[in-house]
């Protein structure tokens, strides 16, 4: 009998736990805000934007897809937003997607730039260590990104997938949609030669990312 009593207890506890949490998902997807009450908050917090950031409060229409899926959207609009990003690259006129590693290594650590405190006329870089590992002699390094250890090393430092890894760092949505990378050269935020030099960073064999 005292057996049977616990056992009841543990099923009425366990009951009880799982209309508590059906209930809890209820509710929060009915407190879903409408997205258009969230961008007039975000607007509302940027009453006077320096010059030439209106462009990072206002989502264009890759964003609002990937907000919309939470960056995981249907092949459909995977596929239109690859289209759309991928016309929007430019790649260099002399043909040439590799400039000089060492420069490349310069950029891709230099996380200055784009930043309230940074001085007018200040050069961006790429941040790049932030989000990924690039050489195996780094200490510190984030981890959002991939690690691109051996990054042309894997890629048999081809050809093509030189160009691809410019056409990444210049907008990494033609490359893989909803992408957390910042598209460097859409916004203008590196210039050509700096995302040359990087992409020599990357699939360089004499760059420390190859070694």
């Amino acid at each position: 009998m005292k057996r049977f009593s616990t056992l009841l207890r543990v099923t009425t506890l366990a009951t009880l736990l799982g209309t508590a949490l059906t209930l809890a998902t209820a509710a929060q997807q009915a407190a879903k805000v409408d997205p258009k009450i969230v961008d007039a908050y975000i607007k509302g917090t940027w009453k006077s934007p320096p010059e030439g950031w209106q462009v990072r409060i206002d989502q264009d229409e890759t964003q609002r897809v990937c907000s919309a899926y939470r960056n995981d959207p249907p092949t459909a609009e995977f596929e239109k937003i690859r289209a759309r990003e991928l016309a929007t690259v430019v790649f260099p006129a002399d043909g040439t997607v590799l400039g000089d590693w060492k420069a490349g290594e310069r950029v891709a650590q230099t996380g200055v730039g784009g930043q309230f405190s940074d001085a007018p006329g200040t050069v961006a870089g790429g941040n790049c260590y932030a989000c990924h590992q690039m050489a195996k002699a780094e200490l510190s390094y984030g981890t959002l990104g991939p690690s691109l250890l051996e990054y042309g090393k894997i890629r048999k430092f081809d050809a093509a997938e030189s160009k691809q890894a410019y056409a990444k760092i210049f907008n990494a949505q033609s490359v893989q949609p909803c992408s957390n990378m910042p598209r460097f050269g859409y916004h203008k935020f590196l210039t050509e030669q700096q995302m040359k030099d990087v992409t020599a960073y990357l699939m360089s064999p004499d760059s420390p990312v190859n070694k």
